[in-house]
């Protein structure tokens, strides 16, 4: 149990409640279509029953959860359909979003991009030999913040938000192909790469090509060569 029930139902509480479900639903140990009752998540994570339902709307208005027609809630389903229409929304987003920061992003971006890009490196490089929980956490969080970083100066926070939604929507996906050994880490290596020196050089077309065939990798369930 991460937190006592006695605890106050404060916004703290519920974004730590929300960050543990939203790891758990990633990672496969809440499954795709699996109810959540509030009782045994509880039991799990701790919060109170306001805490643990405010903490499943937040989800539910994120796409990771759904709320039933019997007033209760379940992990989104995550068929192949699913997967294509999560990329494909996340694309055209991502897409703006990279269009405004390259024509926007000044130097200090650059160097955020190439800091972010430099320790992507490093964690894949990490979870391809050792692909264990920790790793692959540290390993997820440096594919979003190299995602992060590519749009930060788009200026607009409702474009940002809607990167983070689907970014999230899409991480179980990902993370499943690195634990089932489905991912080409040489291409990936070479994709970003490419968008890196796209991204550097201001050309759009490239960039924004090298993004659609990244997220069209994850489709097609590329496999290590």
């Amino acid at each position: 149990m991460l937190f006592s029930g006695k605890k106050s139902d404060d916004s703290t509480i519920v974004e730590l409640l929300a960050s543990s479900l939203r790891r758990d639903i990633a990672f496969g140990a809440l499954l795709p279509d699996q109810k959540l009752k509030i009782n045994e998540l509880r039991a799990r994570y701790g919060g109170s029953n306001h805490s643990m339902r405010e903490t499943l709307q937040i989800l539910s208005t994120e796409g990771l959860v759904e709320a039933t027609a019997q007033r209760g809630f379940r992990v989104t389903s995550a068929t192949e359909d699913d997967v294509r229409d999560i990329q494909m929304v996340r694309f055209e987003v991502e897409k703006i979003a990279l269009s405004r920061s390259i024509t926007q992003g000044d130097i200090n971006w650059e160097g955020r991009v190439m800091a972010a890009h430099h320790a992507l490196q490093k964690t894949e490089a990490d979870v391809a030999t050792s692909p264990d929980d920790l790793i692959a956490l540290k390993w997820d969080e440096a594919c979003r913040a190299f995602s992060f970083a590519l749009i930060e100066a788009c200026n607009s926070p409702r474009l940002i938000d809607l990167h983070r939604k689907f970014f999230d929507q899409s991480r179980r996906f990902r993370l499943a192909q690195m634990r089932e050994g489905r991912l080409d880490w040489a291409a990936r290596k070479c994709r970003q790469k490419g968008l890196l020196e796209a991204v550097l050089a201001r050309n759009e077309d490239d960039a924004l090509r090298i993004l659609q065939e990244d997220l069209d990798a994850e489709l097609r369930h590329e496999k290590n060569k």
